[in-house]
C-alpha cells in the first residue's frame, strides 16, 4: 500500500504548491478520512511531515527576507508552550491506546473537521475580510495590545495544531492578516511558514513520545510531496487561483462531513 501514500503526497503536495493551503489542511483529512488510518496516527504523522517540508520553505523565504521575526518571536513565545502543554493533556489521556471510534478518536476526528471548516472560511472569505480591514482602519490593533494579541493568537493555534495537526498554515496566516494587514504577502507567508517549523518540530516530537507517528508512512508521504509541490508551484499562475480555490473548498467541506459521520 506504499504507493498509494506516494501517490497520496503527490496529489497534496500539488494541491500545496498550486493554491498555498497547508498541507495539514489536506493531509490529515485525507489519511483519517479515505484511508481509515487512526486520527491520532495521522495527525502525529503529518507533524512530522509539515516540519520538514516547511523547513525548506523557510530557508527559501529567509533568503528573500520575507520573514518578520519579532512576529515569529511572539507567536511561538505563545504556541510552543502551549503545544508542550497540549501534549502533557494528550499523554494523561493516554491516546495512544485510543482505537477507531473511540472517545479520544472521536474527539480528535472533531477537532480535525472544525478547523477544516475553519480553512475552508479563509479560503471563500479571505479577500472580503482584507477589503474590510482596509476599509475600517480603526479596529487594528496596535503597541502591546497587538503584542498580545499575537501571543494569545500563538497559543490558540499551538492548541489547535498538536490535537489535530490543522492550523499553522491557513489560520495563522488570516491571523497574520488580520492583526498585521500592512505586511506584503510574501511576509505573511514567509512569517507564517517559518513559525510553523518549530510549532510543527514540537508537536511531532510530542506525538513521537505518544507513540503515535508512523515513520513508513512519512517516508512514503514525503516521497510524492516533494516533486509534487515543485509541479504545482510551477502550474500555479497557469491555473486561475478562484476556480481552484472553490474545488478545495468543496473538497475539503465533504471531507469534514465524512470525517464526523
Amino acid at each position: 500500500m506504499d504507493y498509494v501514500y506516494v501517490i497520496s503526497g503527490l496529489a497534496v503536495g500539488l494541491l500545496v504548491g498550486l493554491t498555498g493551503v497547508g498541507g495539514g489542511s489536506l493531509m490529515t483529512p485525507l489519511l483519517t478520512a479515505v484511508f481509515g488510518i487512526p486520527a491520532t496516527t495521522a495527525v502525529g504523522t503529518d507533524l512530522a511531515f509539515a516540519a520538514i517540508t516547511k523547513g525548506a520553505g523557510t530557508v527559501i523565504h529567509r533568503i528573500q527576507k520575507n520573514v518578520n521575526w519579532r512576529i515569529v518571536g511572539l507567536m511561538a513565545a505563545g504556541s510552543l508552550p502551549a503545544s508542550v502543554l497540549t501534549t502533557l493533556v494528550l499523554h494523561h489521556l493516554d491516546i495512544r491506546g485510543a482505537g477507531a471510534h473511540s472517545p479520544m478518536d472521536t474527539f480528535i476526528r472533531w477537532s480535525i473537521a472544525i478547523c477544516v471548516l475553519l480553512t475552508v472560511g479563509v479560503l471563500l472569505f479571505k479577500a472580503r475580510i482584507v477589503n474590510w480591514l482596509n476599509n475600517n482602519p480603526h479596529y487594528q490593533a496596535t503597541g502591546k495590545s497587538l503584542s498580545f494579541y499575537t501571543f494569545a493568537a500563538g497559543v490558540v493555534i499551538g492548541t489547535l495544531v498538536t490535537i489535530s495537526s490543522i492550523g499553522a498554515g491557513a489560520i495563522g496566516a488570516m491571523v497574520l492578516i488580520f492583526l498585521y494587514p500592512d505586511l506584503r504577502s510574501s511576509e505573511i507567508a514567509g512569517s507564517d511558514i517559518a513559525h510553523a517549523v518549530p510549532l510543527t518540530a514540537v508537536a511531532a516530537v510530542g506525538h513521537f513520545s505518544l507513540g503515535t507517528l508512523d515513520f513508513s508512512l512519512l517516508g512514503a508521504l514525503l516521497l510524492g510531496s516533494i516533486p509534487g509541490i515543485t509541479i504545482g508551484s510551477y502550474l500555479s499562475r497557469a491555473v486561475p487561483e478562484r476556480f481552484l480555490r472553490g474545488v478545495l473548498a468543496t473538497t475539503l467541506t465533504a471531507v469534514a462531513a465524512k470525517l464526523v459521520m
